[in-house]
């Protein structure tokens, strides 16, 4: 799948970033009770005092508080503990926050650093910066006449972002067009969706996307499935590949409504916090067709935590490879300075009662987050399905049925390397108007284009290979293309449409089906038994 290829190559470091929220329990909560041994917590702290105060005096250069507390003595106290547990200057707290409500203010779009220069990614579909013109390729030049030669991408994010209602002035160099191009931008609110898409893959058959769990996320899956017809759904595919997770109450929520009123969706322990349950609330209100989850390596905590409950409860069929394997929960507590802390408060459970936390503890924090090796399984966490299937802990949620989908070829991987398709569409558009008619897909002209791009641009490579590659190219393409001339809308539903896993999804729909008829026969026959027991005892 063209879209998911091409954002593999970040994904690695959202899930390092980002992984940790998979459980979050919120900010503004209650310190934790101090650790015993308050002596030697005054003598060691009495000790970091005096070699602060040796380095502030003495080292080379100037030492800033800063630096030496908030980037480097803090999160080094943290990664002795645990991978998960990080502490947010201002700025991380405030993206924390933006990230959990779902939504900031500003123009609406992604970039990203280039070539030491800030480049527009994509414009989100119906933003400020959408209506203004602004297009993939763009390089930011000035912010309010300010240079963005030097900054990071954060800083000429934060730039971007401001009041609602105020104005920002973007000036963007575009390939192809000689003079620099004004856009004067009304800033306004930009909504983070967690639920990216929503449709029909066929009739009776709905798709439904989930990157992250913020605070609206049970909301706009509800929306969602109103919006299409829940009473028309034969099946569902939940797509919850490379979902770093987000807040606990949100995944419960979501889980909640695909299983039954009063079902176990997970629980959490914790040294100083005792075992808490959650139950479905609500329940499925007799919406019981049959749902496919797709999962990968980068579905993580909030996304385990869903797919974990329909697994143990027979409620979904799992597809994919072994997720993440993140079980630990962390507390978000508010600091002073507008700073915060993410603390690993407790472990959270499948309903089965199984810990999928990875072991962190003999191997290297980057090992950790980039492991090769998804297929790990605690052999002493042994548990049950509703229907007496064998699940494991200690690695993740291991699919129901492995699949890992086409790898890519070297020529493939040396074109997403360079940035080929974004590059030459950027190029390929330069003056022109970026509107295409509905339906578009590449002809042998713009294939015929593209391969004189590649040889301009001294790629590397042979006729066969752009020749045994053809299908790839114009499905990339298009799908490059479709960003610029639609809207990344329309790209991103048009991936999911070409993409093998999501067929290969519904084609497990019967499985998914059988499933659940099993798991309901065999509870009614385990009830059916324990009531002749308790007849035979009362005679």
């Amino acid at each position: 799948m063209a879209s998911r290829r091409r954002s593999m190559l970040f994904i690695p470091l959202t899930v390092a970033l980002c992984a940790f929220m998979g459980g979050v329990l919120g900010p503004d909560v209650e310190r934790v009770s101090a650790a015993s041994g308050q002596d030697d917590v005054n003598a060691a702290i009495k000790t970091f005092t005096k070699v602060y105060d040796l380095v502030e005096q003495n080292f080379a250069d100037r030492v800033t508080a800063d630096k030496a507390v908030f980037k480097g003595a803090i999160p080094g106290m943290l990664r002795t503990l645990d991978p998960h547990s990080s502490f947010f200057d201002p700025r991380d707290f405030q993206v924390l926050r933006e990230d959990q409500r779902g939504h900031y203010y500003g123009v609406g779009m992604t970039v990203s650093p280039r070539n030491n220069k800030t480049i527009v990614i994509a414009p989100f579909p119906g933003s400020p910066a959408y209506r203004a013109g602004i297009r993939p390729g763009d390089t930011i030049l000035t912010v309010n006449d300010k240079r963005t030669d030097g900054l990071t991408t954060t800083e000429v994010a934060d730039l971007l972002k401001g009041p609602r209602g105020t104005q920002v002035q973007v000036v963007v160099s575009r390939e192809g067009v000689s003079n620099p191009i004004t856009f004067n931008i009304i800033r306004d609110e930009i909504p983070r969706k967690s639920v990216q898409d929503a449709f029909w893959l066929k009739p009776g058959i709905a798709y439904l996307d989930i990157e992250s769990f913020n605070e609206n996320t049970s909301k706009e899956v509800e929306e969602n499935m109103k919006r299409l017809g829940e009473k028309n759904v034969k099946g569902l595919v939940l797509d919850l590949r490379d979902n770093p997770g987000g807040l606990l109450n949100e995944g419960v929520a979501v889980a909640d409504r695909f299983l039954q009123r009063g079902q176990l969706v997970v629980s959490h322990r914790g040294r100083s916090s005792a075992e808490k349950p959650y139950h479905a609330r609500n329940g499925n209100q007799g919406f019981d067709y049959p749902v496919v989850v797709l999962v990968n390596r980068y579905s993580a905590s909030a996304a385990e935590i869903v797919s974990g409950a329909l697994q143990d409860h027979d409620r979904g069929w799992i597809l994919g490879d072994n997720t993440f394997g993140k079980g630990l929960v962390q507390t978000v507590m508010q600091m002073s300075e507008n700073t915060g802390l993410a603390l690993t408060t407790a472990k959270y459970y499948t309903p089965s009662g199984r810990l999928i936390q990875r072991d962190y503890s003999h191997t290297s924090f980057f090992d950790y987050y980039y492991r090769k090796d998804t297929n790990t399984q605690n052999t002493n966490d042994v548990k049950m399905t509703d229907s007496g299937r064998i699940v494991y802990g200690g690695g993740g949620i291991s699919p129901d049925e492995k699949y890992q989908g086409q790898t890519i070829n070297k020529f493939q991987s040396e074109l997403l390397r360079r940035f080929a398709f974004f590059n030459f569409v950027a190029r390929y558009f330069g003056d022109k108007d970026a509107k295409l008619p509905k339906g578009w897909a590449p002809d042998q002209s713009i294939l015929n284009e593209f391969h004189a791009y590649l040889l301009k641009e001294k790629v590397p490579f042979t006729e066969a290979e752009f020749a045994e590659n053809n299908d790839w190219v114009k499905q990339t393409l298009r799908h490059e293309v479709y960003i610029t001339a639609f809207s990344l809308e329309d790209a991103r539903k048009l991936a999911v449409e070409n993409d093998p896993a999501v067929s290969k999804a519904v084609d497990a729909l019967p499985k998914a089906k059988e499933l659940l008829a099993n798991a309901k026969k065999q509870i009614v026959e385990r009830m059916g038994g324990r009531e002749t027991e308790r007849l035979a005892r009362n005679r």
